[in-house]
């Protein structure tokens, strides 16, 4: 694993969101998304929590990579026949993350999430990072079928890539 190159990747989405957070008037914030029922603030707090999600899954990684791998893919199925409920709160917890953080804080939220990811990943034994779980692939195109701890430092970046480019605000200067 290029640990430096998840690194420039968790910088370079802070540098953007930044960029994106300091651009945007009031009007962009309340204007509705591309392709999303959520606003473009309700957006970039899901943008925010796909990195703090990240945290949570990886002691599940760890975990379920010491178990049998039937384990994870009975846990993947379980959570995979719960999409449509996951669907709804997902959806729910923009709105009401958007609302609890508003784009004051999302920022500041944003930071200390990926210093924590960049600390962790530091941390990391090289030989952890390719233990594997299985995941619920409804609940996120970027989700497979199984991922190494290596993906799951991946997987945030590209679901901000992939909704940063729903956003009908863009950075300015």
């Amino acid at each position: 694993m290029d640990r430096e190159l998840v690194h420039a990747e968790l910088r370079q989405a802070s540098a953007t969101f930044h960029q994106l957070l300091e651009s945007a008037t009031a009007e962009d914030l309340h204007r509705q998304s591309e392709g999303t029922r959520w606003t473009n603030e309700q957006l970039l707090y899901h943008m925010v929590f796909g990195y703090m999600v990240v945290r949570a899954l990886l002691p599940m990684v760890r975990l379920f990579g010491r178990l049998p791998p039937g384990a994870s893919r009975a846990w993947a199925r379980v959570l995979n026949a719960a999409t449509r409920p996951f669907d709804v709160i997902n959806y729910l917890g923009a709105v009401g993350g958007a609302k609890v953080y508003g784009h004051r804080h999302m920022g500041a939220k944003l930071d200390r999430t990926l210093a924590a990811l960049h600390r962790r990943l530091d941390a990391e034994p090289e030989g952890r990072l390719a233990r594997t779980m299985g995941f619920p692939r409804q609940w996120d195109p970027f989700f497979k079928d199984v991922m190494t701890l290596e993906d799951v430092y991946r997987f945030p970046t590209q679901h901000f890539d992939f909704h940063r480019a729903q956003l009908t605000v863009k950075a300015r200067g």
